[in-house]
């Protein structure tokens, strides 16, 4: 018997429903299991077929407990969630690889590059994916946008209008990066991109994000024509990526300009939305690294498929704090 670990599952419910039915469907025996630092109250840990505390993935003590979690209960993936353990993943993917434990995680080298938006332009760039200028902060121009280099979620973001807003603190914090801002005709997309364990593109969904909340859509809808063109051929030179990645980028469909801001080497708080639209990475994932199967190219997942996300609720009995 071969099972799924989730790590850091937290509130992705709709990512281990997924995989759970993913499961189902190619392999009953097959299980999906979640890590938390507290399962108790998390959600995806409420819904998972098992669950298990784990220490903070800071701690010197995770990857051990990770082996010997993987090791007492026949896990053969492991599907990262958070961007703070993706580096450190990364660097034991080999170690765990030995173990019959695939990590599903793109090389180091990606990794790094992504957790620093100022690597993360050099190597859109790279492939010819162009992003919003950088500015140097002794020169900048207004409005220009203002974001720590390793941020997450719109934390720290916001937009300088003009000199006057310029206070010491901003400009001395040395996490602050200075960047062209996108203005109004712009939209923002993100888009989930899955790469087989080869490396090569198998599929990409780009997504208008009609509304956000805490950093992550809330209302969305799929978009293919001109951002998947664009994007295409660019992302099959995108080297040393594994499973499903997370492009963010600004458009202007009426000028067909595409500024790319960040990428995120795991998966989206909005992948349901593709999964729903028939972008089915979890089957994938299990083909190809349970089952030992090929994957082929899909792109015949719905265009123009609306999202609009809701509170929803765990209930769980007899709970002791």
């Amino acid at each position: 018997m071969s099972n799924i670990l989730v790590t850091s599952a937290g509130r992705r419910v709709e990512l281990v429903n997924s995989f759970k039915k993913e499961c189902i469907k190619l392999n009953r025996k097959l299980k999906v299991f979640c890590t938390d630092v507290n399962p108790e109250l998390s959600s995806a840990c409420q819904v998972a077929d098992l669950s298990f505390r784990a220490p903070r993935v800071t701690s010197n003590e995770y990857i051990t407990f990770l082996k010997k979690i993987c090791a007492d209960n026949s896990i053969v993936l492991i599907i990262p969630t958070i961007d703070t353990e993706l580096l450190t993943l990364s660097e034991h993917r080999e170690e765990f690889f030995e173990l019959g434990i695939n990590i599903i995680i793109s090389d180091k080298s990606i990794i790094q590059a992504c957790s620093n938006k100022n690597y993360t332009a050099a190597l859109l760039n790279k492939i010819d994916i162009k992003t919003p200028a950088i500015y140097d902060k002794q020169n900048l121009n207004y409005p220009c946008f203002v974001k720590p280099y390793d941020g997450s979620c719109s934390v720290g973001a916001f937009v300088l209008n003009d000199k006057s807003m310029l206070t010491a603190d901003i400009f001395e914090n040395p996490k602050n990066m200075f960047m062209e801002f996108m203005p109004k005709s712009y939209d923002e997309y993100t888009v989930d991109i899955y790469f087989d364990k080869f490396g090569d593109l198998k599929s990409l969904v780009p997504r208008l994000r009609i509304e956000t909340r805490g950093g992550e859509i809330s209302k969305g809808v799929t978009s293919k024509g001109a951002i998947y063109d664009y994007l295409k051929d660019k992302l099959s030179n995108l080297k040393g990526v594994r499973g499903c990645i997370n492009l963010q980028l600004f458009v202007n469909l009426k000028e067909k300009s595409f500024k790319a801001i960040e990428i995120n080497p795991r998966f989206g708080g909005g992948y349901p939305l593709s999964y729903a639209a028939g972008a089915n990475f979890p089957k994938m994932i299990i083909q190809e690294y349970v089952l030992n199967e090929a994957v082929n190219f899909v792109d015949d997942w719905v265009d123009n498929f609306l999202m609009l996300r809701y509170d929803s609720s765990v209930f769980v009995n007899d709970y002791k704090s």
